[in-house]
């Protein structure tokens, strides 16, 4: 039985992924502060000891720790945000998880991040002592994620690849006549367009085997037009410069699922322009089916979105019950 201590802990898929790998553990402290991902984890896992924000914290007060996990802020390091790096507030959190790391020193410790520049891959890696691996969350899902992880835990190699693709995680059989998506979840506005603007039926008469190709000319933002495609998938969100698209066959695999996941939309000829389901999404993430129902789709949709691919943390937890305690040292300067 091992004490965790996650940084950043969000919807806890930490204790999930320990869960499905096979640890068990005694006591497991959370570090979060938003309220809804808080109810979503106390919902399922009661006896997590919340604790709040991580900045200031005394972590030498919680005793000894066998294993600090966590996933800081990624803002200011993505490819698809403004490359703040460290001079982001939400990514300068990551000091916080090395100053937990010092204060702590864990048997074991796993930090996730998103695909950055080199050069803050490399600061990093000079505080954790240990260069990432690059592991793309497609190869446990049907969602295309790539992300990095840094871990002490030993000869993790790349998962098995299960080949899911995007027709294994619809919901409601999206793929043959009885889809029967809540119309909560109709993409309204894109339907009204590819209907010429009629507000009724926004759901019927879209034309068959073809996807939406987004105008992205700034001048022309709201021009939706639509082309002859095999595909049946595709997603469609509104950037500050006009809209983007991206096309998907039922044999891939989706993109990546984003903190405003509510833009994400699906495309069935015959049928209608919607946007993924949570439960999708949370198939997407490897999390249990309705795992977030305890708070709005709204917030259910950001904490996916943020949350970590649990079938790929097991994976690298695995390792954990591979080696022996002796055989693990840290590479970390703890002066």
């Amino acid at each position: 039985m091992i004490n965790v201590l996650s940084l950043f802990d969000g919807m806890s898929c930490g204790q999930l992924a320990l869960n499905r790998a096979g640890i068990k553990y005694n006591n497991y402290y959370a570090f979060e502060i938003d309220k809804y991902a808080i109810a979503v984890t106390q919902a399922n896992y009661p006896n997590t000891i919340q604790k709040g924000s991580v900045v200031d914290y005394d972590f030498k007060s919680l005793g000894e720790i066998d294993l600090l996990i966590g996933g800081s802020p990624c803002q200011g390091f993505s490819f698809a945000g403004k490359q703040l790096n460290f001079n982001d507030p939400r990514s300068a959190l990551f000091f916080e998880y090395v100053r937990a790391l010092k204060e702590v020193k864990p048997k074991y410790f796993l930090l996730e991040n998103v695909r950055m520049k080199q050069e803050y891959q490399d600061v990093i890696s000079e505080h954790l002592g240990v260069e990432p691996i690059m592991i793309n969350s497609s190869l446990v899902s049907a969602q295309n994620r790539v992300r990095l992880y840094w871990t002490n835990i030993p000869n993790i190699t790349q998962p098995e690849d299960k080949g899911i693709v995007l027709k294994d995680i619809i919901e409601n059989e999206l793929l043959d006549n009885s889809y029967d998506v809540d119309k909560t979840f109709f993409a309204r506005k894109v339907g009204r367009r590819l209907n010429n603007g009629k507000r009724d039926d926004y759901n019927k008469n879209i034309p068959t085997n073809q996807v939406i190709e987004v105008n992205k000319n700034p001048n022309k933002s709201n021009t939706l037009s639509t082309v002859d495609k095999d595909n049946l998938f595709v997603t469609v969100y509104k950037k500050p410069h006009g809209f983007v698209k991206g096309g998907f066959s039922e044999r891939e695999k989706f993109s990546t699922l984003r903190v405003h996941t509510y833009v994400n939309h699906a495309i069935k000829d015959d049928y209608c322009i919607r946007k993924l389901t949570p439960i999708e999404c949370e198939r997407l993430q490897t999390v249990p089916d309705n795992y977030t129902n305890h708070v709005s789709n709204t917030q259910r949709y950001k904490m996916l979105g943020n949350g970590w691919t649990v079938d790929v943390i097991a994976h690298i937890f695995k390792g954990i019950k591979r080696t022996t305690n002796s055989q693990t040292k840290l590479k970390i300067n703890y002066e």
